[in-house]
């Protein structure tokens, strides 16, 4: 299950810029629009700058 923790997310959208289908904004902060297993994923928890993201 792919998770993110508000406390640690910036905000700064590079998991929406590399994976739109399974991450968004809202409110300053990253959310998961949808559980689905795409390679982007990885690539989202690997650019993440606080480590945010897990899976």
């Amino acid at each position: 299950m792919i998770k993110i923790d508000k406390e640690k997310c910036i905000g700064c959208g590079s998991c929406e810029a590399v994976c739109r289908e399974v991450f968004g904004m809202k409110d300053g902060k990253a959310f998961v629009k949808a559980q689905k297993k795409l390679p982007c994923v990885q690539e989202a928890v690997d650019i993440c700058p606080t480590s945010a993201i897990t899976k």
